[in-house]
């Protein structure tokens, strides 16, 4: 087994990217642009712990990662090059601070520095954006922040320009920096979730 000192070792959980989808028994293909990061997969597997492992990040659990760990592109003369991540085609080689949450089998967990929040729908029916911008529910959070007195399922307000998007089980998420979150609100109990249908 291969082992780094400070880094994990961590495989794609399916391929690289995710520009193909699967509709009954036909692939519909969402994109073939290379450069777009949006279609990177950003879920791998621990193969391989830093000897130096000071997380609760173990070989065989999953890791949500930096789009660029598994992204190729086009350097300047117009050559596909692999990421600075890239080890041989199924390992990659990823520093603690490319990992922003993990799963042992028991759900998701944020590392500390960050959470991950579920955006609500937007009632106002004479707005066209279908959610309300910069607030959402809290579905996994850091141990830094429990500590601060936030909880899952708590309604919390964030910054502008500190949520970057995520799809993890079906599921659209913004992950942002802990502190990024400027207020938690009181939650009246009706406010819907939202989740938009290409998820």
């Amino acid at each position: 087994m291969q082992n780094s000192v400070l880094n994990f070792i961590v495989k794609p959980e399916n391929k690289r990217t995710n520009s193909v989808k699967k509709i009954e028994d036909k692939e519909l293909i969402l994109n073939s642009d290379l450069q777009d990061h949006r279609y990177v997969s950003r879920v791998g597997i621990v193969t391989s712990e830093p000897l130096k492992n000071e997380t609760n990040i173990k070989v065989g659990d999953k890791v949500v990662v930096h789009h660029n760990v598994f992204r190729r592109f086009y350097d300047v003369r117009g050559k596909e090059k692999n990421s600075k991540s890239y080890f041989d085609e199924d390992k990659f080689i990823v520093a603690e601070d490319q990992i922003f949450a993990y799963s042992d089998g028991d759900g998701w967990k944020a590392m500390n520095g960050y959470c991950f929040v579920k955006p609500i729908h937007n009632e106002n029916k004479f707005d066209i954006n279908k959610e309300k911008p910069l607030i959402g529910v809290l579905k996994f959070l850091s141990d830094d922040l429990k500590c601060s007195g936030l909880n899952k399922e708590d309604l919390i307000g964030f910054s502008p320009r500190s949520e970057y998007e995520f799809v993890l089980g079906g599921e659209r998420l913004y992950r942002v920096d802990s502190n990024s979150i400027t207020i938690k609100y009181e939650r009246k109990g009706d406010e819907k979730e939202y989740n938009p249908s290409w998820t």
